[in-house]
């Protein structure tokens, strides 16, 4: 067990490390550097889309080399992609260069993934897979705080330090660089090598294997209701997480909060996601100890009703500390409902293929989230920030529409038992 703590803090902080550059810090990047709403938006949620179609190349790194070496080569490339995009910052044609740079750290992180929990399977004994659980998540989430928290905070300094903003990113991007190449070094060092990790071969499982899975997938019963369930639970936060960027960094005159980037870093990025960590460890308990059906519906308010915080907001504009408490309590509720989400997602995924059902399962999610975030940006420009966010709260309403689908899933009859039955630790991997 020592051995094991060597390396799955590192490589779990490791995998949530790129994620959060990707999907948190280019948003902030070019919030900062003042690239319209309606265009960032729209082009950082295609960033998604490795994650919804890495199912389909998973077969790639099941059958070539091992997953070790995928693992350190991954993070390897990530670090030089993180110096290319922050040399891009340096440039007139920045913003797609910029994309172009986080699409292929998007698609080098999502294989990362891949290889990592396949590693994970294959390096750890079962008693140990289920010990270390609850441990890799939160290790995960660590990653983001530091992203979004310590690491904006640092940009903040350097903005006012050198009074210019896309040096600053630069820096930021340097730094985050050589710590995923030092992680690189520390794991090709330190990583086991244990005797299962080999290409596996095995039986051809060709095209026709895959339509299987997925015909199998799609035509399973009360699959409109899962998908109505997936795509419409946080359709509302999905509206809203690339709009809270600019909301919060943009002027009094634009309608934002005028937070600055580095009290963005301490509130949003810091203690927001430690209140997200604090809504997962209570929602695991919560679900433990009165199951899934009873806790849906309080989880699905704690997840509308922040939507409403945003259009106060916007519309009366509160002083910092009533910002704060709004924002830790909205993260809160997110940690909460996501745990109720992922609950949901690990039984409707129970079958004959049940890794590759978890896969599409976890793919639609990012599916769900990409197309929501995609129309925000335009919907936010049409509308302004008050009336966008008074809008996007009515819409979410729409949550509480799918809770009845839910109850009607068979699949979903047998999760209350299991879940009493359940560490919390295992129930926050999500």
């Amino acid at each position: 067990m020592k051995n094991i703590w060597a390396f799955i803090p590192s490589a779990y902080f490791m995998e949530g490390l790129p994620y959060g550059v990707i999907n948190i810090l280019s948003a902030i990047i070019y919030t900062r550097l003042n690239i319209p709403n309606d265009v960032f938006i729209f082009w950082t949620s295609w960033l998604y889309l490795p994650w919804v179609l890495k199912m389909f190349w998973a077969p790639l790194v099941e059958g070539n080399s091992t997953k070790r070496r995928w693992v350190v080569c991954m993070q390897y490339l990530l670090a030089l992609t993180f110096v290319l995009i922050a040399l891009t910052l340096q440039t007139n044609a920045f913003f797609t260069a910029s994309v172009c740079g986080f699409f292929a750290g998007a698609f080098l992180s999502a294989t990362h993934d891949i290889a990592l929990d396949g590693f994970y399977l294959i390096a750890l004994t079962e008693k140990a897979q289920a010990y270390f659980v609850g441990w890799r998540t939160v290790f995960y989430r660590f990653s983001l705080i530091f992203i979004s928290g310590p690491l904006v905070v640092l940009a903040g300094k350097f903005e006012k330090y050198f009074d210019d903003i896309a040096f600053a990113w630069f820096l930021i991007l340097g730094i985050t660089a050589l710590i995923t190449v030092m992680l690189a070094a520390y794991h090709n060092f330190i990583l086991p090598r244990p005797q299962g990790d080999a290409p596996q071969k095995g039986e051809n499982k060709g095209i026709a294997f895959y339509m299987e899975i997925f015909k199998k997938y799609f035509t399973q019963k009360q699959i409109v209701y899962i998908l109505l369930f997936i795509f419409l639970y946080r359709f509302g936060d999905a509206c809203l997480e690339k709009v809270v960027v600019p909301f919060m960094l943009k002027p009094l005159a634009e309608g934002g909060l005028a937070l600055g980037t580095e009290t963005y870093g301490w509130i949003k990025g810091t203690l927001g996601l430690i209140a997200i960590i604090c809504g997962n460890i209570t929602g695991g308990w919560v679900l433990a100890k009165f199951g899934f059906k009873k806790c849906l519906v309080a989880f699905a308010l704690f997840l509308v009703l922040p939507n409403f915080f945003y259009a106060y907001m916007a519309y009366f504009h509160p002083g910092l500390s009533t910002i704060t408490v709004l924002l830790i309590l909205e993260n809160f509720g997110n940690g909460l409902a996501m745990m109720a989400f992922s609950v949901f997602i690990m039984y409707v995924s129970e079958g004959e293929y049940k890794t590759s059902f978890y896969a599409i399962s976890t793919g639609l999610m990012a599916l769900g989230m990409m197309v929501p975030n995609m129309l925000s940006g335009k919907m936010q420009v049409l509308l302004g920030y008050d009336r966008f966010f008074l809008c996007v709260s009515l819409i979410s309403l729409v949550t509480f529409a799918v809770i009845p689908l839910a109850y009607k899933i068979q699949k979903l009859t047998k999760a209350d038992d299991f879940i009493k039955q359940t560490k919390t630790t295992e129930l926050m991997d999500n």
